[in-house]
């Protein structure tokens, strides 16, 4: 696991200094789902830097769009963007927009508006059935996509044709836009709800690389149904005045804490 965790430091220091340079959003949004963006990237993803493109490939869609840097930073790490393009991220005539794009190499679909990451998910999952193909196909969503009528309606369709080749990750750290996802909507007991509907469920630890990295390598979690994993996460995973608040959702580090908080990430056990 030592390179999923370097990885996930990396992202974490990536997305503290980009959304900082942009002066832009999401930073908490960003650092609750580094650990799984580093396992996928390292560990699960069938997919190639030099040929982004190819048929067979495994596809990522990250529902919660406005978290993008993270994902971005995966893609320098792993070669398929050139790392100087991090720091043109949310910036004029940058490479990177604030919301992440199909325009990026190693990004399969632009998301932005919560709830649309599923059913495009859903319907890649179709075709890799009539495909006859192999590949995985992985959706990570928010809180705020599960209040989306859209990934409701896509959870039904995926359990009514039971496409096993389909995972929902969940990154559960019950923070929104507008407060607290109890305040907001309120989602417990999500995983016998998402049973009810015909999914098989996995609780996590988000932030334990070797749950995350059992869970994500054992898939289907049954053959005859798609499956979801919720990963139980911390807002604004790493920075401890951020944690758990709303104000990560739409913030950025203030200068002056910018070589602090990156100090303390590196040195983080």
């Amino acid at each position: 696991m030592k390179q999923c965790k370097e990885l996930a430091k990396q992202i974490r220091i990536d997305s503290v200094r980009m959304t900082n340079h942009g002066r832009s959003g999401h930073v908490g949004s960003m650092l609750s789902m580094a650990d799984m963006i580093a396992v996928l990237y390292e560990k699960i993803l069938n997919v190639d830097p030099k040929n982004p493109k190819m048929p067979d490939r495994d596809r990522f869609i990250l529902s919660k769009g406005h978290a993008g840097a993270a994902v971005y930073s995966a893609l320098a790490a792993k070669g398929f963007i050139p790392k100087d393009w991090l720091m043109t991220y949310y910036c004029d005539n940058g490479k990177l927009m604030g919301h992440i794009s199909h325009k990026v190499p190693g990004v399969e679909f632009s998301t932005g508006s919560l709830g649309h990451g599923l059913p495009v998910a859903v319907g890649m999952a179709i075709a890799a059935r009539y495909a006859k193909s192999n590949r995985k196909i992985i959706c990570m969503s928010s809180d705020g996509d599960m209040n989306e009528g859209s990934t409701w309606e896509a959870i039904m369709f995926a359990a009514q044709q039971k496409l096993s080749n389909l995972t929902l990750v969940i990154d559960y750290n019950q923070v929104q836009a507008l407060g607290h996802s109890e305040e907001v909507i309120d989602l417990r007991e999500l995983k016998p709800k998402l049973e009810n509907f015909g999914f098989a469920v996995k609780e996590i630890d988000g932030h334990n690389l070797e749950e995350i990295y059992e869970a994500f390598s054992n898939l289907p979690i049954m053959n005859d149904r798609p499956s979801a994993i919720i990963a139980h996460t911390i807002k604004c995973k790493g920075i401890p005045a951020l944690e758990d608040t709303v104000k990560s959702h739409y913030g950025f580090i203030p200068d002056d804490e910018v070589e602090a908080i990156i100090k303390r990430i590196e040195e983080e056990e």
